[in-house]
């Protein structure tokens, strides 16, 4: 599988990344030994979790807790107690790096990140002083911020972070005009979340919080590929993804194996010809409302 480097941080990154949300509500430690081992053998080698996705660090932990050499390993914290419910205290951040650790059987993380907390929480300063003591004792390695809006603005341009963690896809660009370019002027790792939209054309009758946002816009967008077959469709939307000058790696979740081999056939076609990447852009151009920001 092709590798990127992500940024300042030195790592050489697969361009397709697992994100262990469903695993941790979803699946067996047998399943989940199954679909790690598979991946990893197959060359993915970036983990994505956080301590709210159910039992999804210590899954990890179990499955491939002893193949800590074949992969680089993230999660995030701020929401122990689920994403309804956060708290930014400084003292729950460090409580949650220690757990993580824990959960999934390691004495350091490659990165950790502040998950999705607002503009005003990262200007404190005292979420990030916890970072950064952590990246000074050794427990991490790099540090990141998840989100998007204006707080991912403000962490790319604050100079602390290593990485950002952001909403890319055929029906969320806001990021792309409005982010990546800062990013990638201060060479930025840029993990893209959510990178098939959740595929929302798939399931229109589906009314997941996560995937309504995004079926509102794709019936306004109606891109043409999205009438082609589900393989063609989630490849070309996965593919703009990667296409996104500033994009190291796309992270995609699955509790299934099949589905993680289906995407790694798909990344193998590589970028999108700049026509058919420059197509879907000038339709969003075209379409979007201001009020379409990026989808936390």
């Amino acid at each position: 599988m092709e590798t990127r480097r992500l940024g300042s941080t030195g790592m050489q990154v697969s361009v397709l990344g697992f994100g262990a949300s469903e695993i941790g509500t979803k699946a067996t430690l047998r399943a989940v030994d199954r679909l790690l081992n598979s991946a990893l053998d197959a060359g993915l080698n970036l983990i994505d979790s956080a301590e709210c996705y159910g039992e999804s660090e210590e899954l990890i932990g179990g499955a491939i807790g002893h193949r800590l050499d074949d992969y680089y390993l993230l999660t995030k914290c701020g929401h122990a107690a689920g994403l309804d419910l956060p708290d930014w205290s400084p003292a729950l951040i460090q409580g949650s790096i220690n757990r993580s650790l824990k959960r999934l059987k390691t004495d350091h993380l490659d990165i950790i990140q502040l998950h999705s907390c607002t503009e005003q929480e990262l200007r404190h300063g005292d979420l990030i002083e916890v970072l950064l003591r952590a990246r000074e004792s050794g427990k991490v390695r790099h540090v990141g911020y998840s989100g998007d809006g204006a707080a991912a603005l403000y962490a790319v341009r604050s100079g602390y972070f290593d990485t950002l963690q952001i909403s890319v896809n055929i029906a969320d660009q806001q990021a792309l005009d409005l982010i990546l370019p800062d990013a990638i002027e201060r060479n930025i790792g840029v993990i893209a979340k959510r990178p098939i939209a959740n595929v929302a054309w798939l399931t229109w009758g589906f009314l997941h919080p996560y995937a309504r946002p995004y079926q509102q816009r794709l019936r306004k967008l109606r891109y043409d590929f999205l009438r082609q077959g589900a393989g063609e469709s989630v490849g070309t939307a996965l593919r703009f993804t990667l296409s996104t000058p500033g994009v190291h790696t796309a992270i995609v979740g699955t509790a299934k194996p099949s589905r993680w081999e289906q995407n790694a056939a798909l990344v193998a076609k590589g970028s999108l010809s700049p026509p058919e990447y420059e197509r879907i852009r000038a339709r969003w151009r075209e379409i979007a409302k201001p009020q379409w920001t990026g989808q936390n």
